[in-house]
């Protein structure tokens, strides 16, 4: 019986793939034959079945730019980026659609320590941090044992010289690994997707306006209350908008 139940979620899966892989071709033919609002409706077809890929949100966002929808093109390149960041196409098509945006928003330069830390923890993922703790520990583990093992005072000196320097290794890695894993679980970015939203300084509509955000600009949400979101731009500046202005660029 369970052999049974496997095969058929195996078709299923396979058939909802094939349907995909028919709905992102179609997509790419009205794309080329310039019908961009019925490729978005195919490409935002494939999204609904919780199918997610860098080329599908891609080809979506350029569906978006070319219909000068400023606020979908960067959500949906964003996207992209974040399912995989070293695409050259996704950040060159992405620095197009900002400049649509109206808000010039300065960045806030870092410390130069700190800006070096957060570069150097940046170079690599939490995921491959933690792949090179675990490499490291296994190589600590054979110049041990080596070590250990080893009659020729020479080999003895080189690894347990070898060893010491894969052990602080390990905890330099280590460092980095639960920092990356701090800075990603703070990064919450979003889209402003409405024309133009007011930036409460209270998260209530009687509270006096900080500022105004247009559609596009990418702001960091730092804090929840009710149906407001408390968000922090690059220049540093902080307030309130309605949940409903803008959209949250982790949710999958």
């Amino acid at each position: 019986m369970k052999h049974i139940i496997y095969i058929i979620i195996a078709l299923v899966n396979f058939s909802a793939f094939a349907q995909n892989q028919s709905l992102f071709e179609q997509g790419n033919a009205l794309y080329n034959d310039g019908k961009y609002a019925e490729a978005i409706d195919k490409y935002t077809a494939i999204i609904e079945t919780n199918n997610h890929s860098a080329d599908l949100y891609f080809n979506l966002a350029n569906a978006h730019y070319k219909l000068n929808n400023i606020a979908p093109s960067i959500y949906y390149y964003e996207k992209a980026l974040k399912l995989d960041p070293d695409d050259a196409d996704i950040k060159n098509n992405i620095a197009f659609a900002r400049n649509m945006t109206i808000d010039a928003i300065e960045v806030v330069p870092e410390a130069g320590v700190s800006r070096l830390v957060k570069n150097m923890t940046n170079t690599l993922s939490f995921d491959n941090w933690a792949k090179a703790s675990v490499a490291l520990v296994f190589c600590f583990v054979i110049l041990f044992l080596i070590y250990y093992f080893a009659y020729s005072t020479l080999i003895k000196r080189l690894t347990f010289i070898g060893s010491l320097a894969a052990l602080l290794l390990v905890c330099v890695t280590l460092v980095f690994a639960f920092h990356r894993y701090n800075l990603d679980k703070k990064d919450n970015p979003a889209i402003v997707f409405v024309q133009e939203a007011k930036v409460k300084s209270d998260p209530n509509l009687r509270s006096e306006e900080a500022f105004r955000l247009h559609e596009g600009t990418k702001v960091q949400v730092i804090d929840v209350y009710n149906d407001w979101n408390k968000i922090e731009l690059s220049d540093g500046k902080t307030g309130w908008v309605i949940s409903e202005d803008i959209r949250l660029l982790n949710d999958f």
